[in-house]
């Protein structure tokens, strides 16, 4: 049955990016970003139907749950891993590849929301984060940048402009320091190569 081979795969990549993943079922039970990745499939599929309202419900009802709050208008790829994820905001606009892993209190957010919010109702305002892209925890990404395949983001720098692809980004606001990242997982979005 297909939905049951996505469902093992999805849970095997977190097996896979988490060490603390004792087993399939207990990431099920105790994985707050596995549910909210859940409801925000559900979420997303009425948002796409236009019914706004039941799919906005449906998030606040997620966020009430997890501490995650997924605007049911975001596009998620597949194996999205929220690790943690307390204080988790994806905007409306954001766009996630495949096989990305957040940390807790990150932001995809928006540049100025309340200046001008007519004109920006119809615009790209939330990141695009490419597959395999690690973000740290507390990263604030914000804008419709474009991170590249396989960047990593640090704890807690500020993305404010375009990330190459393979790129470590650290700082306020962030700054590469390094571009040859080879896919590797680290956590945190930290490389072995960084200096200080």
């Amino acid at each position: 049955i297909p939905i049951l081979y996505v469902m093992h795969e999805y849970l095997q990549s977190i097996i896979d990016r988490d060490p603390a993943a004792k087993s399939k079922l207990s990431i099920i039970l105790t994985y707050p970003g596995v549910k909210a990745v859940l409801f925000h499939r559900i979420a997303h599929f009425f948002c796409m139907a236009k019914f706004d309202l039941i799919a906005r419900i449906i998030s606040q009802t997620s966020r009430f749950f997890t501490g995650i709050e997924i605007h049911p208008g975001a596009k998620i790829g597949k194996n999205l891993f929220i690790d943690h994820g307390m204080g988790v905001v994806i905007g409306e606009t954001s766009e996630i590849g495949d096989n990305v892993t957040i940390y807790h209190a990150v932001t995809l957010g928006g540049s100025s929301p309340s200046i001008d919010s007519e004109r920006q109702r119809n615009e790209k305002r939330h990141p695009t984060i490419g597959d395999h892209v690690v973000i740290g925890s507390g990263a604030q990404i914000i804008g419709p940048v474009v991170v590249g395949k396989s960047a990593r983001i640090a704890a807690n720098a500020v993305v404010v402009k375009d990330v190459p692809k393979s790129a470590t980004m650290v700082g306020i606001p962030a700054k590469a320091v390094n571009l040859e990242n080879k896919g590797k997982f680290r956590p945190y979005g930290v490389d072995d190569k960084v200096k200080d």
